[in-house]
């Protein structure tokens, strides 16, 4: 949308304040509002704020930054009941107005231009799968004195809220709930309302439906967006989600474990990419039908996994979901149809059309900023250096590895156990995230810091469990 689209928008709808999103290194939106009035100013001028409060943007650039706005992405926001414009912004040093180092959307930025300039692909078409879940509510308690969580679900017989009395006899236990039906799939609707606002804002959703979890998991998948635009896309996905179910009196979680023992949330990236309308990741005849630069592109991947789960699985909660047993991809390697794989090539993408493969390792805590560009940048390193998956012990394999002997998946390499083992992958492997300035070593650096002091917070307090493990020895 141009300058004077926008402006005429705001005159049409009345908008009364212009709401500037931009991302943090945690993967947070944060925002500030100024009166509709003050647009053309702000074009200019940007709005000029304390790096040094948003967290990992200290050190180097913690001085004044300044938000750019992105007129591309101007939209009215459904849920506010002031008319407001919403702009994401990407964060600009107050001299240059140029993206700074550590700004998660320049990452991108940085990225698409420096697949541009490989002559590799001029586009990366991308399909992020969210899965979440909708509880009923959610108490925590962590303090000196006191540590647990309650979650209530009406779909669950184990975790029915207090002033439900589950009389239509719906709540179920001990069954899967994958594409379960209404009425067990008690908050359709409000799927739906979620899938209705990202149609409106120019999100193409490919379809939504109740996942395997019965406490109310659920997945809602795009149709192939472009990159780096889809970035933007999916913080705005999470905000309408977390809006939507809090206007139906829900709470929604994209944690990866949020219930023990049930399957958790993952965020499965798909992937392509094209040049001059063809799909560079096809060749028929191939090993599923794939060309030798989707084979290196995947190969790349693999390479450099233990090292790109630092920004597609960055909390400790995400190792309590990467365990054998739930569909949780936890050995590097790629197969065709095979969901134990970390990288999965969907038998039904059997045409240059939909040809793709799709990296299910990753979690909705990423980044997507800083993960889709991860991961964009290991797979361009795997067709520079033609990095063959074979050579690695990478695969293909098309049988569930879950079934060998241990002996035999002891060979295959596995992705980290912790978040303080993938920090230390990306210490030993970043080279490849650092060519043409796409990240720099400030940000990696930083978001090391940040996640291992997550880690310290959780490890270093007693564990509820621990209180019935030894409270009594």
């Amino acid at each position: 949308m141009d300058k004077n689209k926008v402006f005429d928008l705001i005159k049409e709808e009345e908008i009364q304040a212009i709401d500037l999103k931009y991302c943090g290194l945690d993967g947070k939106w944060y925002h500030i509002t100024f009166p509709a009035r003050r647009l053309d100013y702000v074009l200019e001028h940007g709005v000029p704020f304390d790096g040094s409060s948003i967290p990992g943007m200290r050190d180097v650039e913690s001085g004044d930054m300044v938000l750019m706005p992105d007129l591309s992405t101007a939209v009215i926001d459904p849920f506010y009941e002031t008319p407001t414009l919403r702009l994401i912004c990407s964060i600009t040093d107050a001299e240059t107005r140029i993206g700074v180092k550590k700004d998660p959307r320049s990452v991108a930025q940085r990225a698409h231009e420096f697949l541009l300039k490989s002559g590799i692909a001029d586009s990366s078409t991308w399909i992020p799968e969210l899965e979440f879940h909708l509880f009923d509510g959610m108490e925590s308690v962590s303090d000196r004195y006191s540590s647990g969580f309650t979650l209530s679900s009406s779909e669950s017989k184990e975790a029915l809220p207090e002033d439900f009395d589950d009389s239509d006899g719906l709540s179920r236990q001990d069954v899967k709930g994958y594409h379960a039906d209404t009425p067990f799939d008690r908050f359709y609707e409000v799927r739906q309302e979620m899938v209705d606002t990202m149609e409106e804002l120019g999100i193409k959703i490919r379809y939504h439906h109740h996942e395997v979890g019965i406490s109310s998991q659920q997945e809602i998948e795009t149709e192939l967006l472009e990159f780096p635009k889809i970035c933007d896309d999916a913080m705005v996905m999470k905000d309408v989600i977390r809006r939507t179910a809090l206007e139906n009196g829900l709470t929604a979680t994209f944690m990866p474990k949020p219930v023990y023992d049930q399957a958790g949330n993952g965020m499965h990236f798909h992937m392509m990419l094209h040049k001059k309308g063809k799909n560079v990741f096809y060749k028929k005849g191939g090993y599923a039908d794939l060309s030798k630069e989707a084979i290196w592109f995947i190969g790349g991947i693999l390479k450099h996994g233990r090292a790109l789960v630092a920004f597609t699985n960055p909390s400790t909660n995400s190792f309590k979901r990467l365990l054998p047993g739930f569909e949780a991809p936890v050995k590097l390697f790629y197969g065709l149809a095979n969901r134990s794989a970390a990288i999965r090539i969907p038998k039904y993408g059997n045409t240059e059309a939909t040809k793709r493969f799709e990296f299910r390792t990753g979690d909705a805590t990423c980044n997507p900023y800083l993960a889709m560009s991860a991961l964009l940048m290991a797979g361009l390193d795997g067709i520079k250096n033609k990095i063959d998956p074979a050579k690695y012990n990478f695969g293909p394999f098309d049988d569930n590895v879950f079934n060998w002997s241990e002996e035999k998946k002891a060979t295959l390499l596995s992705i980290p156990a912790s978040l303080p083992e993938a920090m230390d992958a990306l210490k030993e492997d970043h080279q490849f995230l650092l060519e043409g300035g796409v990240f720099n070593e400030e940000l990696i650096q930083s978001h090391i810091k940040m996640k291992l002091a997550e880690h310290h917070m959780v490890n270093d307090r007693p564990h509820p469990h621990e209180m019935v493990l030894y409270y009594n020895l």
